[in-house]
């Protein structure tokens, strides 16, 4: 975006990416693009992304906003053409097409992220699934997939520049080739990466749908060293009456079973996990068998979701949980996820890694840890370090002689 609006003159601009994954992640947008107008009275501020695609009348209705574009406008140049001082006041001051309609993901080709030590490629945009509480379909559209040649120049382009480790990412990313010429799998596109990409020191996967998981990416995971030890579940939840109910495609042995499958092919493999507590009709004892997947799967980092009803999902319309419950049920998901990342830092104490500096204090190992230096370590170079102590959520290393 900030290519496109720089190449069409766009000038005195903010630029607001919202997210819509919760009620809360909305709000919180509002109060930032608040703040900006605040801080910068005289910009054309322009709100885009999922939330922006979702309730464009929401944005639009505040005074502080200028424009409003959807997720397919505002990766096209001629949106930001009409953005140009000369026109803007030419343009509708919404422009949020019917996200549905789109069928292809463009592979924009990036050439920098501020450092260079880690780069996300989008392989995947939008879902084809409906689980009953999620409004991302609506926000990006039906599941489309980026061909693997041109994902293969990217990062091949990414590498020439120096990255060290690329990240792939979708909205549901183990979905990606099933629109594509004889439907290939991500693990026909994992290993297609590492192998006409050699100079590619690690590959990370983001999160992924477990269920989804093809014998390839299983085998890239068991004999592949350069695809890192650490893969982020879409979980949800831990009991099947409310993963039914979610809409949800796997059950809670699918999800333990694959944890252990990934672990016996690659012993330092970790596992992250989106969980949402307080889903509709969730009792108690729905919410302990969520408490006990995170020693069931070993997962070591928790991302923890207090249920926020979305306008338009089924789940909005099933009975809610009281809010102080829901509270509560996350707060426990969070120490218990406390719990497991103290757990993991203590099992790294002694063992050598390779770790990626983000900055010159800090970096991160395979399995995606925070290990902190009282040493400048030279930025987004990969470094062989030993690892001597512990916080609460880092672990501290010394340099290899």
């Amino acid at each position: 975006m900030k290519e496109l609006a720089g190449a069409a003159g766009v000038q005195n601009a903010v630029i607001v990416n919202t997210c819509a994954v919760t009620a809360e992640a909305v709000r919180k947008a509002k109060k930032e693009i608040r703040k900006l107008r605040r801080e910068n009275p005289d910009a054309t501020l322009i709100v885009t992304g999922c939330a922006a695609q979702t309730e464009p009348e929401t944005f639009i209705a505040m005074p502080e906003v200028s424009k409003v574009i959807g997720n397919t406008e505002k990766m096209q140049a001629a949106t930001w053409a009409g953005m140009a001082p000369d026109l803007i006041g030419q343009t509708e001051p919404v422009q949020v097409d019917d996200i549905m309609s789109v069928t292809e993901t463009a592979g924009h080709l990036i050439d920098g992220f501020g450092t260079r030590s880690r780069a996300y490629v989008q392989v995947q945009n939008g879902c084809d699934h409906r689980c009953t509480f999620c409004i991302i379909p609506y926000g990006r559209g039906n599941s489309r997939s980026v061909p693997a040649g041109v994902v293969v120049e990217q990062i091949k382009r990414l590498v020439g520049k120096g990255y060290n480790e690329i990240v792939l990412t979708g909205v549901d990313l183990t979905s990606w080739g099933a629109d594509l010429p004889v439907l290939p799998k991500l693990g026909d596109l994992v290993m297609r990466i590492l192998k006409l990409v050699p100079d590619l020191p690690r590959l990370r996967i983001s999160s992924i749908d477990s269920i989804e998981v093809d014998d390839n990416l299983m085998r890239a995971i068991a004999t592949e060293p350069r695809l890192m030890p650490h893969l982020h579940l879409s979980l949800q939840h831990g009991d099947d009456l409310m993963l039914k109910r979610m809409k949800r495609r796997h059950l809670r042995d699918d999800a333990i079973k694959f944890s252990e499958d990934a672990r016996k092919l690659r012993p330092d493999m970790t596992f992250g996990a989106d969980i949402i507590a307080g889903f509709p009709t969730e009792t108690e004892a729905h919410f302990e068998n969520s408490l006990k997947l995170v020693d069931d799967c070993a997962l070591t980092w928790l991302h923890v979701f207090p249920y926020s009803p979305r306008h338009g999902t089924p789940a909005a319309r099933m009975p809610a949980v009281n809010g102080k419950d829901i509270k509560a049920r996350a707060a426990r998901l969070r120490a218990a996820g406390d719990i497991a990342v103290a757990k993991h830092l203590a099992a790294q104490l002694g063992k050598t890694h390779h770790i990626l500096m983000e900055n010159p204090r800090m970096g991160r190992t395979e399995q995606f840890t925070e290990v902190t230096f009282d040493t400048d370590q030279p930025e987004s170079r990969i470094v062989t370090a030993l690892i001597t102590g512990q916080t609460q959520s880092q672990l501290t290393a010394s340099s290899w002689p």
